[in-house]
């Protein structure tokens, strides 16, 4: 049986330690995989992808919450039903009571047919808490999804808002960005380009300044409407 920790965070600013922080203190000899992906969908998540492919039955994958393996509900359970009938564990630090541990024991938990007619109200109610069970995975994949919904919710009505109180959003059309980068490769193209003075021709300033061609023409363009 191998125990693998499985920690994914959106944009590589971020902080994945906490996430392998948790998880090793709960399972010091899980193999942590990393992951930077940005999105709600499993597709394209290529460490986990190796990951789906490398575990077999009596394995463990641990997350640090259901969000980790997929904020998309639909996608996020049908995945949780897959593992779970390959005889893979899952475990969220976070969920515990979505663990597949707990639904095993939910479904394993059906009551005892007696042979009589009492069966049919059993077969009912073990029919009950097998939906039960599913309903909880359901619901948490669901909440998890929300998550994105709300916070992509938030981020428009911030913008509008701002918007709305004279803020300008984003960029101003026919405005120069200006950046560190942009103001160490003008000087070089000033300092070295023929038409301000320099030796080079324009194939060997992009050389030097290690510029794109359409990178370096328009900062000559801008160099000379200054």
């Amino acid at each position: 049986m191998c125990e693998y920790g499985y920690c994914r965070i959106s944009t590589a600013k971020q902080s994945i330690e906490r996430q392998e922080r948790n998880i090793k203190a709960e399972y010091p000899n899980s193999i942590i995989i990393k992951e930077v992906f940005t999105g709600t969908k499993t597709e394209g998540r290529q460490e986990l992808e190796k990951l789906l492919k490398r575990v077999k039955a009596g394995d463990v994958i641990i997350f640090d919450s259901v969000s980790r393996m997929s904020r998309n509900a639909e996608e996020g359970y049908a995945l949780y039903e897959s593992l779970y009938n390959r005889g893979i564990s899952l475990v969220f630090l976070k969920e515990h009571h979505i663990d597949t541990a707990v639904y095993r024991k939910a479904l394993d938990g059906s009551v005892a047919m007696t042979g009589t007619n009492a069966d049919y109200i059993l077969e009912g109610i073990n029919k009950y808490l097998m939906a039960l069970a599913k309903e909880q995975i359901k619901i948490a994949f669901e909440q998890a999804e929300k998550e994105v919904e709300d916070l992509h919710q938030r981020t428009r009505e911030g913008i509008e808002t701002a918007r709305l109180n004279g803020k300008q959003i984003g960029q101003k059309k026919g405005s120069k960005l200006v950046t560190k980068k942009s103001i160490e490769k003008k000087a070089e193209i000033r300092k070295h380009s023929r038409d301000f003075g320099g030796t080079l021709n324009d194939v060997e300033c992009m050389k030097l300044t290690g510029l794109s061609r359409n990178t370096f023409y328009k900062y000559k363009a801008e160099i000379k409407a200054e």
